[in-house]
C-alpha cells in the first residue's frame, strides 16, 4: 500500500529563477519531474513528487517557481510559491556561486519565524566556486555549516548521498520520532473499542483514513481492538470479561456513544486523537471555549485541508453549523473553506478546523499560528462536537 501524502516528509525546494531547482528534483528523483529550461519562469504551478528516499522513507517534494520573478504571471506564482511553506517540514534553498540577497533571506527569516529546518544548496560549483565573501556571508546567516551543501547539480556523481547526509542532520524530532496516536494512552495488551458508524460519509467497502491509522498505531503498539458500530456498543462492553482500556467513537457518534459508555471508562473521538497528532491539542481545546462567547452575527469559518464532494447531511457544512447555532442559539455567519491555501481570517470570531487526515502537521501548526496572530480562536471538529455536546472535559480526561 502507497504510503499517503500527509504522511509523508514534505520537502519544498525554493529558489530563484534559473539556479537549478528542477533540475536538482530531477537528480534526486532520478525522473524528469520538472522542466528544465534556461527560459526564467518555465516552473509556474508547484510540481509535487512522492518517493521513497532512503534510508528517510517516504518523502514528497514540492517544487516552486522561482522567487525573484518580477512579472504579473510571476506575483501569482510567488503566492503559490510561499503558500508552500505552509506544507514544509524541511526547506530546500537553492542558489549558486552569485550567493544569497533579499530574496533567500527574507525566505530564511520566514523558515526561522515557522521553526522549519532549512538546507542551502550551493549550485553549479562545477562552472564557478563561490568565492570566500558569498560563501562567509551565507555561514553568518546559518550559523552552522551543516545546513550548507556545495555541488554540482549536472556532475557531482555524489549528490544524492551528500543531499541525503545533509538531510538526515536537519530531521525534525517528530519526524525521527513519530508520535503514537493512541497507543501511547493505553497499556500493552489492553483492549481499546473503536465505535466506528457506517453512514453516509464512509466510503462503500471501506473505513475512512483516521480510523484506519488508529487500528494499526494499536497493533503496533500490542494494543487489542474491538471494532464496532455504535448500534453494537452495549453488546460489545457486556460481551468483554474485562472492561476496555479506551473507546474511541466517531465524533458523529459521540452523544449516543457517551451515554452508552459507563463514566469510569475513558472516551475520545478520532478527531481529537488527530488534533493531539495533526495539531495543538491544548490550543484546540482552549479555542473551542470561544463558541460560550459567540454572538448574533459572528462569522464561524470551518477550515477543511482537502476537497470533497459534500453529502446531504456533510458534517463540516451541516452537522457541526446546526450543533453551534443549538449550541449558542444565535445568528451566526458560517463560511467553509477547503484546500491547501489560507484564506483571510480577519473578519472571523472562531475557526474550526477538520481532523487533517489528509494533511501534514507542519501546515496544521502553521495556521494554528496565523490563527494566534490574529488573535482568533481555533479549534478542530471533535473538539467543538463534544463541546457543543458538553462532554468535553470527559474527551479530554484520557491526555491528562
Amino acid at each position: 500500500m502507497k504510503t499517503l501524502k500527509s504522511m509523508r516528509l514534505h520537502i519544498g525546494i525554493f529558489g530563484k529563477t534559473n539556479v537549478g531547482k528542477s533540475s536538482f528534483l530531477n537528480r534526486i528523483t532520478s525522473q524528469n519531474i520538472s522542466i528544465v529550461s534556461e527560459i526564467a519562469g518555465t516552473t509556474t504551478d508547484v510540481v509535487e513528487k512522492s518517493m521513497e528516499l532512503l534510508p528517510i522513507g517516504p518523502v514528497a517534494f514540492l517544487d516552486t517557481a522561482g522567487i525573484d520573478d518580477e512579472t504579473e504571471l510571476g506575483e501569482k506564482r510567488l503566492e503559490k510559491t510561499l503558500s508552500v511553506i505552509n506544507r514544509t517540514d524541511i526547506a530546500v534553498i537553492i542558489c549558486d556561486f552569485n550567493g544569497i540577497d533579499e530574496y533567500e533571506k527574507s525566505l530564511i527569516e520566514k523558515f526561522k519565524s515557522l521553526k522549519i529546518p532549512y538546507l542551502i544548496v550551493i549550485n553549479k560549483s562545477d562552472e564557478k566556486p563561490i568565492d570566500e565573501k558569498k560563501y562567509q556571508e551565507i555561514l553568518d546567516i546559518t550559523g552552522d555549516e551543516k545546513r550548507i551543501l556545495k555541488t554540482s547539480v549536472v556532475s557531482d556523481d555524489e549528490i544524492v548521498y551528500k543531499f541525503k547526509n545533509s538531510l538526515v542532520k536537519l530531521l525534525p524530532e517528530d519526524f525521527i520520532n513519530s508520535p503514537k496516536i493512541a497507543g501511547d494512552l493505553i497499556e500493552e495488551g489492553s483492549t481499546a473499542i473503536l465505535v466506528i458508524p457506517i453512514d453516509k460519509e464512509a466510503p462503500k467497502g471501506r473505513i475512512i483514513l483516521p480510523q484506519v491509522q488508529t487500528i494499526r498505531d494499536l497493533l503496533d503498539s500490542n494494543c487489542l481492538s474491538y471494532v464496532v458500530k455504535e448500534t453494537e456498543l452495549k453488546s460489545a462492553l457486556e460481551n468483554l470479561k474485562t472492561p476496555p482500556a479506551l473507546v474511541i467513537t466517531d465524533s458523529q457518534a459521540f452523544k449516543q456513544v457517551a451515554e452508552i459508555v459507563p463514566e469510569e471508562i475513558p472516551l475520545t473521538s478520532f478527531s481529537i486523537l488527530f488534533a493531539r497528532l495533526k495539531g495543538d491539542l491544548k490550543a484546540f481545546a482552549k479555542g473551542a471555549e470561544a463558541i460560550e462567547n459567540l454572538k448574533d452575527g459572528d462569522k464561524v469559518l470551518i477550515l477543511e485541508s482537502c476537497t470533497h464532494h459534500a453529502i446531504e447531511d456533510d458534517i463540516g457544512r451541516v452537522k457541526i453549523p446546526n450543533l453551534l447555532k443549538k449550541k449558542t442559539g444565535k445568528n451566526l455567519i458560517i463560511d467553509n473553506y477547503a484546500g491547501h491555501d489560507f484564506p483571510d481570517i480577519s473578519d472571523y470570531s472562531l475557526i474550526i478546523h477538520c481532523g487533517a487526515c489528509m494533511t501534514n502537521r507542519r501546515e496544521v501548526l502553521s495556521r494554528i499560528l496565523k490563527a494566534n496572530e490574529k488573535n482568533i480562536p481555533i479549534t478542530n471538529y471533535g473538539i467543538a462536537i463534544s463541546y457543543c455536546l458538553g462532554i468535553l472535559p470527559r474527551a479530554m480526561k484520557i491526555f491528562n
